[in-house]
């Protein structure tokens, strides 16, 4: 059997509330996928959504959806 990766235990991610630059604008990358996640969850997401909101939404989404998995 392989050892976990980071990748495979997501409670070694940083919390995004303690990123550096968590208060900054959202990137493209992250509205553009939030946008799609909000779509097809039938949810409406504010473009003025910053970086760490923007992580925590787009997990929550991708379990709604079902795409986080």
């Amino acid at each position: 059997m392989s050892e976990p990766t980071a990748n495979d235990d997501r409670s070694a991610e940083k919390d995004p509330s303690d990123w550096v630059t968590g208060d900054e604008p959202a990137t493209g990358a992250q509205k553009s996928y939030l946008h799609t996640l909000a779509r097809e969850a039938g949810e409406d997401v504010s473009d003025d959504i910053t970086k760490a909101d923007a992580s925590r939404k787009i997990d929550e989404l991708q379990d709604e959806t079902g795409r986080g998995q």
